[in-house]
Formats: structure tokens, sequence, C-alpha cells
């Protein structure tokens, strides 16, 4: 199962306390992936179409707690496959969908239906608890999340731009940074960002899955960290070895052309000490000095040696 599935799963068996909520999160079911039909009687019926088992379960078990309804559901199977294409639940009863919908603030007193009512200002959406079920609601319609193990990524496809635009603005006022982009058909509502993410899989209380999350992150920043430090140590070790070889290329070839006669005492000692010992660190060939010295001064005699090299080998050049 992957862990989107785990997800929704997880959230089917999560349903607000109140009946504000549960209504909130029954409306976002109806907008994500519902419908409303007219016939020619004006009586109204709704639609539910989903290829998520946990969806059709989760919106008919709404249906029944909050206003006794017993939906129909069909089920489409695939061609040759055992498994189901996708439920279709419906409110076919006139009388049923009209609370239903007056409930979700689809139909107003007058009885008209009202498609594009603002989310943000709805009277089903008045408090943060009915936010974050309709967030839920949203998710498991229409959303999905990608296994922390790859990647970190949270979206909410939407069939229409406005639609998106409203989602979007919603998941703000509970201080997510979500974003959009167009794909395909569809405007999709996403959150990148893997501590906003968790914060989306807490406010949702999908609690199992917001701790298999962190416990990944936990371990990719671990991973990240040791990386780091290994890479960054190659890094020196790899500095370390080149400036020793060019110390050592650059000692033999004054011996090779001037000597070293003519260096004075510590530098002819560091030349003959560090050609001696030319995997010693530089507090090693400190200590090997008589008297003693430390790093920086290791470092200044080699460097004066590596510029005696390079004025012989620019002289070398002049005079060929």
């Amino acid at each position: 199962m992957s862990f989107s599935a785990e997800v929704k799963e997880e959230l089917f068996h999560q349903t607000g306390r109140a009946r504000h909520c549960q209504i909130a999160e029954l409306a976002a079911f109806i907008r994500m992936c519902g419908g409303v039909s007219v016939s020619a009687g004006d009586h109204f019926a709704i639609r539910l179409r989903t290829e998520n088992v946990w969806v059709a379960r989760k919106y008919a078990f709404l249906l029944k707690k909050l206003f006794k309804i017993e939906p129909d559901i069909s089920v489409r199977m695939y061609p040759r496959h055992s498994r189901p294409l996708s439920f279709l639940v419906l409110v076919l009863r006139h009388e049923d969908a009209v609370r239903v919908l007056q409930a979700v603030r689809l139909l107003n007193r007058y009885g008209v239906l009202e498609r594009e009512v603002p989310l943000i200002h709805s009277v089903v959406l008045q408090q943060n608890c009915c936010k974050r079920a309709y967030v839920r609601g949203a998710f498991l319609a229409a959303g999905s999340v990608s296994d922390p193990n790859r990647s970190y990524h949270f979206e909410i496809a939407c069939t229409g731009e406005s639609q998106a635009e409203q989602l979007r603005e919603l998941i703000r006022e509970l201080e997510i940074d979500a974003k959009i982009v167009k794909r395909k058909k569809y405007f999709v509502v996403y959150v990148k960002e893997g501590d906003q993410i968790a914060d989306l899989l807490g406010l949702m209380e999908a609690r199992k899955s917001l701790l298999k999350l962190e416990n990944v992150r936990i371990l990719r920043e671990m991973r990240g960290s040791v990386n780091r430090k290994v890479n960054c140590e190659t890094a020196n070790i790899n500095k370390t070895v080149n400036a020793a070889v060019k110390q050592i290329e650059d000692i033999r070839y004054i011996r090779d052309t001037a000597g070293f006669s003519g260096l004075s005492n510590g530098l002819d000692e560091m030349a003959r000490i560090r050609l001696q010992y030319p995997e010693a660190t530089l507090k090693e060939l400190g200590m090997m000095l008589d008297p003693p010295v430390g790093k920086s001064g290791v470092n200044h005699r080699l460097r004066k040696l590596s510029a005696i090299a390079d004025a012989l080998r620019s002289k070398e050049e002049k005079l060929l």
C-alpha cells in the first residue's frame, strides 16, 4: 500500500465530533468529486463518483450519520479484473438531496442552487476546526501525498481555477503556504516543504502518518548531515594530499636544480624532513624540527620553499 493510501485509510477513521465539522467534510466531498443534477420537475439529486473506496465509505457514513440517508451505491468494475474501477454514490430522493444541499450551503433559502459559493465566506467554514475538516475531506476526495522516503509533495487536484484558488486561500488561513500549478485539465494545489506537509497531516488528524513522516524526515536529515561531514572530510583530505604532493615536487625541483646549499638552516631542515616523511601532517613535521615549531611555522617554511621553486622555474623559462 502506498503512503498516500495509508494516509487516506487513516483519515477514513477520523471524523469531527461536532456536527458542523462533519458537515464541512461532507461539503468538501460534494465540491471536489460530487455533482448536483436537476430534473425537469425541479427535483434535485446528488451524485458522487470516486475511485477510492475510503471516500465512498466515508461519504455514505456521513450521509447516514447526519441525515439518516441510505444512499444508492453502485460499483463499476475493470473489464476482466476483480478490482473496482469506480464507485458511484447517489442521493436520489428530492427531499433528502435538499436537506443535504441546504446543510452544505449549496442551496439557498429560496431553493436556488448556488454553485459558486466562496469558501472563505461560507457559513460552513467559520471555525478553524471546520476548515481542517474541509481540507481533510478535500484531500480524501482528490488528494495525494508522495512517499517521504522519495520526496516531499502534497497535492489536491481541482477541476477549476476558481476552486483551486479558494482551496489555496483556505489552506493559507491555516498558515500553510500552498501554491497552484496547472496540470493538463486540472489546477493542482500543492505543498512541497516537509515541515508544512507534516503540519497538514497534523491538521487533518492523520497522527500515525505524521509520525511515520517525521521518522523518515529525521533519518533523511541524519543521513544528509553524515554525508555532508564525509564530503567535507574527503575534500579536506584531498586538499591536504594535493598540497603535500606540490610541496614535494617543489623541494625536489630545488634539490635537482640549485641544491639545498643555498637554503637557510631552517629551510634546509624543512626540505629534507618533508622529503623523508611525505605522508606526515604539518603538526607531525613541526614536531620533527629542532627546535620544534607549530603548524603555522611549518606552513610558512613550505611556502617559502614553493616560492623559491617558482622563482627557479621562472628563471629557467627565461633562459629557454
